[in-house]
């Protein structure tokens, strides 16, 4: 039987870090070389000397992984299974508990739960740090091994312990896995006078749902202006944070990209026509608002075709793009940073609401009676 042993893993990921941040000029290429004969040799001792057996395969995943993970929270190595988990995710349905995570500091952060989600219904938020996932702690994990101790078969519980800003003491939360149905736009018609969009996501079908939401918002004749809720969306796909942005804006930059490659650097443009045709609008943030959330919050305060309510947003200002690998995995790595049409990043420091508005209790949901910003919302636009 093969022992999984963190203090390998935590060997190998320091001295790929060390390897991969040595400030190494091109011209120097010998010593890259060194380092990695001194990686292989520590291997080598590690596996003669160590006194359990090691998992080869499972060490070399986390000090791939390492190496990512050195560079900033949101890169890192997904090997088959977990790339086939998330393009799974991608498309609208997945089994879990329904949140969105990335790495900090070594902690696993909570950017948001999904709607109607069991890590929702229990009372996850935005900003709470997982410490410890049934009886295993997380630190010192990768962010792709916590997502695997999060999964399992639907119907079973898993106890979720977190750390939360403003508690004294860690809190538990017993979780029921479910699979996940992630409808990215829900709607309805509030006072028979405002369009209520709440997009969750940014998925493949993000753009055409809300398009869908306003034709049917349109037709009935009722509405006179907008609310469009991003609050705890922690982004997606950038293709369709830009198309949805272009549905509200007339013309000017929606958003630019910068690389390390300056030919590589993008901006993308809104097309001539307000889907709207110029109605009033607010939008809902808070701190579960990120990525590409942000990019389209960002983008209509800019221009001044919304008023943002509600509370700061996450801070996550770069772009990452999934690249396949040829042993069916793949690595998320960071490859842009965005900015915003006043040339503003976003990036650590989020964006700003125009009407600073935070949550009223301890009970709060969104888009239910506890719901305090979405109540200011609709006093502002009932004057």
């Amino acid at each position: 039987m093969l022992f999984r042993s963190n203090k390998v893993k935590v060997y190998l990921i320091s001295i790929i870090i060390l390897i991969f941040t040595y400030n190494i000029c091109l011209s120097d290429e010998n010593d890259i070389y060194k380092k990695i004969d001194l990686f292989s040799e520590v291997l080598d001792k590690i596996n003669k000397e160590y006194v359990e057996e090691v998992d080869q395969s499972e060490a070399m995943d986390a000090a791939i992984n390492g190496v990512l993970q050195s560079l900033d929270p949101y890169s890192a190595y997904m090997p088959p299974e977990a790339f086939e988990n998330m393009q799974t995710e991608t498309s609208g349905e997945f089994g879990g508990l329904g949140i969105e995570v990335s790495m900090e500091a070594g902690v696993v952060k909570v950017i948001s739960p999904i709607d109607n989600s069991p890590a929702s219904k229990v009372g996850i938020k935005a900003g709470d740090y997982i410490v410890k996932i049934n009886d295993i702690q997380v630190q010192g994990k990768s962010l792709t091994e916590a997502v695997e101790l999060m999964r399992g078969p639907v119907g079973t519980d898993i106890e979720i312990t977190v750390r939360r800003v403003g508690e004294k003491k860690a809190l538990t939360f017993t979780i029921t896995r479910d699979i996940i149905q992630v409808a990215s736009v829900k709607s309805k018609i509030i006072d028979h006078k405002t369009g209520y969009l709440r997009l969750t996501s940014f998925n493949e079908n993000s753009s055409d749902q809300i398009n869908d939401k306003i034709k049917e918002f349109k037709k009935s004749g009722e509405v006179e202006n907008y609310i469009l809720d991003l609050r705890n969306n922690p982004g997606g796909l950038l293709s369709q944070a830009i198309k949805i942005s272009d549905f509200f804006l007339d013309n000017g930059e929606i958003v630019s990209t910068k690389s390390k490659r300056k030919y590589e650097n993008r901006k993308w443009f809104a097309k001539k026509g307000d889907i709207l045709d110029g109605s009033t609008m607010i939008v809902l943030i808070n701190y579960g608002s990120a990525s590409a959330s942000e990019i389209l919050a960002g983008a209509l305060q800019d221009h001044k075709r919304a008023i943002l309510v509600g509370e700061n947003t996450f801070g996550k200002g770069s772009v990452q793009s999934i690249i396949p690998l040829k042993n069916d995995g793949a690595i998320r790595l960071t490859v842009s940073k965005y900015y915003l049409p006043s040339g503003k990043s976003i990036s650590k420091v989020g964006v700003a609401p125009d009407i600073e508005v935070a949550e009223g209790s301890d009970d709060f949901r969104i888009n239910t009676e506890t719901d305090n910003q979405l109540s200011y919302a609709l006093k502002l636009l009932n004057g």
